[in-house]
Protein backbone atom coordinates (compact mmCIF):
# COMPACT_ATOMS: atom_id res chain seq x y z
CA UNK A 1 0.00 0.00 0.00
CA UNK A 2 1.41 3.35 -0.98
CA UNK A 3 0.60 6.86 -2.14
CA UNK A 4 1.59 7.38 -5.78
CA UNK A 5 1.87 10.80 -7.39
CA UNK A 6 -0.42 10.52 -10.44
CA UNK A 7 -0.93 13.65 -12.51
CA UNK A 8 -2.05 16.44 -10.12
CA UNK A 9 -3.07 14.19 -7.20
CA UNK A 10 -1.71 11.39 -5.03
CA UNK A 11 -3.62 8.12 -5.31
CA UNK A 12 -3.74 5.53 -2.57
CA UNK A 13 -2.73 2.28 -4.29
CA UNK A 14 -2.50 -1.33 -3.16
CA UNK A 15 -0.89 -3.91 -5.47
CA UNK A 16 -0.89 -7.61 -4.64
CA UNK A 17 -0.52 -10.99 -6.34
CA UNK A 18 1.01 -12.10 -9.59
CA UNK A 19 -0.12 -12.75 -13.13
CA UNK A 20 -2.01 -10.66 -15.65
CA UNK A 21 -3.06 -7.26 -14.26
CA UNK A 22 -6.60 -6.60 -13.05
CA UNK A 23 -7.44 -3.10 -11.83
CA UNK A 24 -10.38 -2.72 -9.45
CA UNK A 25 -12.41 0.50 -9.45
CA UNK A 26 -14.43 0.90 -6.26
CA UNK A 27 -17.94 2.21 -5.83
CA UNK A 28 -19.34 5.08 -3.86
CA UNK A 29 -18.71 7.76 -4.83
CA UNK A 30 -16.81 8.81 -1.75
CA UNK A 31 -15.87 5.32 -0.52
CA UNK A 32 -12.58 3.45 -0.98
CA UNK A 33 -10.90 0.30 -2.29
CA UNK A 34 -11.73 -1.76 0.80
CA UNK A 35 -15.28 -2.22 -0.56
CA UNK A 36 -13.72 -4.73 -3.00
CA UNK A 37 -11.48 -6.56 -0.51
CA UNK A 38 -13.56 -9.75 -0.80
CA UNK A 39 -11.94 -10.19 -4.24
CA UNK A 40 -8.41 -10.44 -2.81
CA UNK A 41 -8.29 -14.26 -3.27
CA UNK A 42 -7.90 -13.53 -7.01
CA UNK A 43 -4.32 -12.48 -6.19
CA UNK A 44 -3.23 -16.10 -6.58
CA UNK A 45 -3.86 -15.75 -10.33
CA UNK A 46 -3.74 -12.02 -11.14
CA UNK A 47 -1.82 -8.91 -10.20
CA UNK A 48 -4.56 -6.97 -8.44
CA UNK A 49 -4.39 -3.17 -8.46
CA UNK A 50 -6.69 -1.58 -5.89
CA UNK A 51 -6.79 2.19 -5.66
CA UNK A 52 -8.93 5.04 -4.34
CA UNK A 53 -10.28 7.43 -6.99
CA UNK A 54 -9.17 11.03 -6.64
CA UNK A 55 -11.04 12.80 -3.81
CA UNK A 56 -12.17 9.38 -2.54
CA UNK A 57 -10.88 7.38 0.39
CA UNK A 58 -7.25 8.20 1.17
CA UNK A 59 -6.44 9.76 -2.22
CA UNK A 60 -6.00 13.51 -2.47
CA UNK A 61 -7.80 16.06 -4.60
CA UNK A 62 -10.77 18.37 -4.30
CA UNK A 63 -14.19 16.82 -4.87
CA UNK A 64 -14.79 19.41 -7.60
CA UNK A 65 -11.87 17.93 -9.58
CA UNK A 66 -13.86 14.71 -10.11
CA UNK A 67 -14.55 14.97 -13.83
CA UNK A 68 -14.80 12.04 -16.21
CA UNK A 69 -11.67 13.32 -17.95
CA UNK A 70 -9.72 13.35 -14.68
CA UNK A 71 -11.03 10.06 -13.30
CA UNK A 72 -10.21 8.15 -16.48
CA UNK A 73 -6.90 9.94 -17.14
CA UNK A 74 -5.86 9.14 -13.55
CA UNK A 75 -6.54 5.46 -14.15
CA UNK A 76 -4.55 5.43 -17.37
CA UNK A 77 -1.65 7.34 -15.83
CA UNK A 78 -1.65 4.75 -13.02
CA UNK A 79 -1.46 1.98 -15.64
CA UNK A 80 1.52 3.67 -17.25
CA UNK A 81 3.21 4.24 -13.90
CA UNK A 82 2.91 0.52 -13.08
CA UNK A 83 4.27 -0.47 -16.49
CA UNK A 84 1.29 -2.30 -18.00
CA UNK A 85 0.41 -2.05 -21.69
CA UNK A 86 -3.11 -3.38 -21.07
CA UNK A 87 -5.12 -4.56 -18.10
CA UNK A 88 -8.46 -6.07 -17.28
CA UNK A 89 -10.75 -3.48 -15.71
CA UNK A 90 -13.30 -4.32 -13.00
CA UNK A 91 -15.68 -1.64 -11.75
CA UNK A 92 -18.37 -1.90 -9.09
CA UNK A 93 -21.33 0.52 -8.91
CA UNK A 94 -19.85 4.04 -9.34
CA UNK A 95 -16.58 2.31 -10.25
CA UNK A 96 -18.47 0.57 -13.06
CA UNK A 97 -19.46 3.94 -14.43
CA UNK A 98 -15.81 5.03 -14.32
CA UNK A 99 -14.89 1.74 -16.01
CA UNK A 100 -17.40 2.38 -18.82
CA UNK A 101 -16.03 5.87 -19.38
CA UNK A 102 -12.49 4.47 -19.32
CA UNK A 103 -13.36 1.76 -21.87
CA UNK A 104 -14.88 4.40 -24.15
CA UNK A 105 -11.88 6.74 -23.86
CA UNK A 106 -9.00 4.21 -23.71
CA UNK A 107 -10.32 1.08 -25.48
CA UNK A 108 -6.86 -0.07 -26.56
CA UNK A 109 -5.81 -0.34 -22.91
CA UNK A 110 -8.64 -2.64 -21.77
CA UNK A 111 -8.20 -6.39 -22.30
CA UNK A 112 -11.46 -7.39 -20.57
CA UNK A 113 -14.16 -5.29 -18.91
CA UNK A 114 -16.00 -6.51 -15.81
CA UNK A 115 -19.03 -4.53 -14.66
CA UNK A 116 -20.43 -5.35 -11.21
CA UNK A 117 -23.80 -3.98 -10.07
CA UNK A 118 -23.60 -0.84 -12.17
CA UNK A 119 -25.48 1.03 -14.87
CA UNK A 120 -25.26 3.05 -18.05
CA UNK A 121 -28.02 5.53 -17.18
CA UNK A 122 -28.34 7.79 -14.12
CA UNK A 123 -32.14 7.40 -14.18
CA UNK A 124 -31.76 4.02 -12.50
CA UNK A 125 -30.59 5.53 -9.23
CA UNK A 126 -32.04 9.04 -9.52
CA UNK A 127 -35.63 7.87 -10.00
CA UNK A 128 -35.92 4.08 -10.18
CA UNK A 129 -34.07 3.22 -6.95
CA UNK A 130 -36.28 5.33 -4.66
CA UNK A 131 -39.35 3.87 -6.37
CA UNK A 132 -37.97 0.36 -5.81
CA UNK A 133 -37.62 1.15 -2.10
CA UNK A 134 -41.25 2.28 -2.02
CA UNK A 135 -42.33 -1.02 -3.59
CA UNK A 136 -40.32 -2.89 -0.95
CA UNK A 137 -42.27 -1.25 1.83
CA UNK A 138 -40.04 1.60 2.94
CA UNK A 139 -41.79 4.68 4.32
CA UNK A 140 -42.48 7.76 2.22
CA UNK A 141 -39.96 9.71 4.30
CA UNK A 142 -37.23 7.11 3.60
CA UNK A 143 -38.06 7.07 -0.10
CA UNK A 144 -37.75 10.86 -0.20
CA UNK A 145 -34.43 10.65 1.69
CA UNK A 146 -33.13 8.16 -0.88
CA UNK A 147 -34.16 10.43 -3.71
CA UNK A 148 -32.18 13.26 -2.11
CA UNK A 149 -29.25 10.88 -1.49
CA UNK A 150 -29.00 9.78 -5.14
CA UNK A 151 -29.51 13.26 -6.54
CA UNK A 152 -26.87 14.97 -4.39
CA UNK A 153 -29.53 17.09 -2.70
CA UNK A 154 -27.96 16.95 0.78
CA UNK A 155 -25.08 18.26 2.85
CA UNK A 156 -21.93 16.18 3.51
CA UNK A 157 -22.91 15.77 7.18
CA UNK A 158 -26.23 14.23 6.11
CA UNK A 159 -24.73 11.42 4.00
CA UNK A 160 -24.23 8.88 6.78
CA UNK A 161 -27.51 9.40 8.70
CA UNK A 162 -29.54 9.32 5.49
CA UNK A 163 -28.00 6.13 4.09
CA UNK A 164 -28.58 4.41 7.42
CA UNK A 165 -32.33 4.73 6.78
CA UNK A 166 -32.14 2.22 3.94
CA UNK A 167 -28.78 0.50 4.46
CA UNK A 168 -30.36 -2.96 4.74
CA UNK A 169 -31.75 -2.57 1.20
CA UNK A 170 -28.20 -2.99 -0.11
CA UNK A 171 -28.15 -6.59 1.11
CA UNK A 172 -30.13 -9.66 0.15
CA UNK A 173 -30.30 -10.50 3.83
CA UNK A 174 -28.52 -8.55 6.57
CA UNK A 175 -28.36 -11.03 9.43
CA UNK A 176 -27.48 -10.31 13.03
CA UNK A 177 -24.23 -12.24 12.85
CA UNK A 178 -23.20 -10.18 9.80
CA UNK A 179 -23.30 -6.92 11.77
CA UNK A 180 -19.87 -7.19 13.48
CA UNK A 181 -18.16 -7.68 10.12
CA UNK A 182 -20.15 -4.81 8.61
CA UNK A 183 -19.16 -2.55 11.51
CA UNK A 184 -15.47 -3.51 11.21
CA UNK A 185 -15.60 -2.83 7.46
CA UNK A 186 -16.97 0.62 8.23
CA UNK A 187 -14.08 1.34 10.58
CA UNK A 188 -11.50 0.28 7.95
CA UNK A 189 -13.16 2.33 5.24
CA UNK A 190 -12.14 5.94 4.65
CA UNK A 191 -15.13 7.95 3.39
CA UNK A 192 -15.30 11.36 1.71
CA UNK A 193 -18.85 12.66 2.02
CA UNK A 194 -18.07 15.80 0.03
CA UNK A 195 -17.21 13.56 -2.92
CA UNK A 196 -20.61 11.87 -2.63
CA UNK A 197 -22.47 15.19 -2.68
CA UNK A 198 -20.49 16.62 -5.58
CA UNK A 199 -20.61 13.46 -7.68
CA UNK A 200 -24.35 12.85 -7.39
CA UNK A 201 -25.18 16.54 -7.58
CA UNK A 202 -22.94 17.42 -10.53
CA UNK A 203 -20.78 14.70 -12.13
CA UNK A 204 -23.49 12.03 -12.35
CA UNK A 205 -26.45 14.30 -12.96
CA UNK A 206 -28.39 12.85 -15.92
CA UNK A 207 -25.30 10.85 -16.95
CA UNK A 208 -26.07 8.39 -19.74
CA UNK A 209 -23.85 6.31 -22.04
CA UNK A 210 -26.49 3.81 -23.19
CA UNK A 211 -26.32 5.06 -26.78
CA UNK A 212 -22.52 4.56 -26.83
CA UNK A 213 -22.33 1.01 -25.47
CA UNK A 214 -22.07 -0.41 -29.00
CA UNK A 215 -18.59 1.18 -29.19
CA UNK A 216 -17.29 -1.08 -26.38
CA UNK A 217 -16.04 -4.15 -28.22
CA UNK A 218 -13.81 -5.90 -25.68
CA UNK A 219 -15.17 -9.00 -23.88
CA UNK A 220 -17.39 -7.74 -21.08
CA UNK A 221 -18.84 -9.44 -18.02
CA UNK A 222 -22.05 -7.89 -16.66
CA UNK A 223 -22.65 -9.26 -13.16
CA UNK A 224 -25.14 -8.25 -10.48
CA UNK A 225 -27.15 -9.49 -7.53
CA UNK A 226 -30.72 -10.55 -8.25
CA UNK A 227 -32.04 -8.29 -5.46
CA UNK A 228 -30.02 -5.16 -6.23
CA UNK A 229 -32.52 -2.30 -5.75
CA UNK A 230 -30.22 0.23 -7.44
CA UNK A 231 -29.65 -1.71 -10.67
CA UNK A 232 -32.23 -4.51 -10.97
CA UNK A 233 -31.66 -7.55 -13.14
CA UNK A 234 -33.87 -6.16 -15.94
CA UNK A 235 -31.48 -3.23 -16.28
CA UNK A 236 -28.51 -5.58 -16.32
CA UNK A 237 -30.12 -7.48 -19.21
CA UNK A 238 -30.51 -4.23 -21.16
CA UNK A 239 -26.92 -3.23 -20.36
CA UNK A 240 -25.57 -6.59 -21.55
CA UNK A 241 -27.75 -6.54 -24.65
CA UNK A 242 -26.34 -3.16 -25.73
CA UNK A 243 -22.72 -4.32 -25.31
CA UNK A 244 -21.50 -6.19 -28.43
CA UNK A 245 -19.49 -8.88 -26.63
CA UNK A 246 -21.10 -9.26 -23.21
CA UNK A 247 -21.82 -12.16 -20.86
CA UNK A 248 -24.59 -11.67 -18.30
CA UNK A 249 -24.43 -13.27 -14.85
CA UNK A 250 -27.16 -12.71 -12.25
CA UNK A 251 -26.21 -13.87 -8.76
CA UNK A 252 -29.03 -15.32 -6.70
CA UNK A 253 -29.40 -14.45 -3.00
CA UNK A 254 -27.36 -11.26 -3.41
CA UNK A 255 -28.05 -7.54 -3.39
CA UNK A 256 -25.95 -4.58 -4.50
CA UNK A 257 -22.68 -6.12 -3.31
CA UNK A 258 -22.82 -9.56 -4.90
CA UNK A 259 -19.03 -9.83 -4.77
CA UNK A 260 -19.17 -9.63 -0.96
CA UNK A 261 -22.34 -11.61 -0.27
CA UNK A 262 -21.48 -14.45 -2.68
CA UNK A 263 -17.71 -14.04 -2.89
CA UNK A 264 -16.73 -17.61 -3.81
CA UNK A 265 -19.32 -17.78 -6.58
CA UNK A 266 -18.34 -14.40 -8.03
CA UNK A 267 -14.62 -15.18 -7.87
CA UNK A 268 -15.23 -18.41 -9.77
CA UNK A 269 -17.13 -16.55 -12.49
CA UNK A 270 -14.33 -13.97 -12.81
CA UNK A 271 -11.70 -16.69 -13.20
CA UNK A 272 -13.71 -18.52 -15.87
CA UNK A 273 -14.59 -15.35 -17.77
CA UNK A 274 -11.02 -14.08 -18.04
CA UNK A 275 -9.72 -17.55 -18.94
CA UNK A 276 -12.28 -17.79 -21.74
CA UNK A 277 -11.30 -14.38 -23.17
CA UNK A 278 -7.50 -14.08 -23.37
CA UNK A 279 -6.19 -10.56 -24.03
CA UNK A 280 -6.13 -9.34 -27.61
CA UNK A 281 -4.09 -6.24 -28.39
CA UNK A 282 -6.28 -3.36 -29.50
CA UNK A 283 -5.30 -0.15 -31.23
CA UNK A 284 -6.91 3.26 -30.97
CA UNK A 285 -9.01 4.38 -33.94
CA UNK A 286 -7.15 6.80 -36.21
CA UNK A 287 -7.89 10.48 -35.57
CA UNK A 288 -9.90 11.98 -38.42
Amino acid sequence: MTMLKIRDVSLYVKVMGQGDPLVLMHGGPGLDHTTLSSLEPLADQFTLIFYDHRANGRSTGAAESMTWENLTADADALRQSLGFDQWAVLGHSFGGQVALEYALRYPERVSQLLLFDTCGDAWWYEESAPEMLRKRGYSAATVDAARRFYNGDLRPDEVRPIVMKFLRAYFYRLRLWDLPQAVMSGFRMKMRHDAHVFAFGTLLKEWNVMDRLSEIEMPTLVLAGRFDFLFPSEHQAILADRLPNAQLEIIERAGHNAHAERAAEVIGIVRRFIAAHPPVERHAAPVA
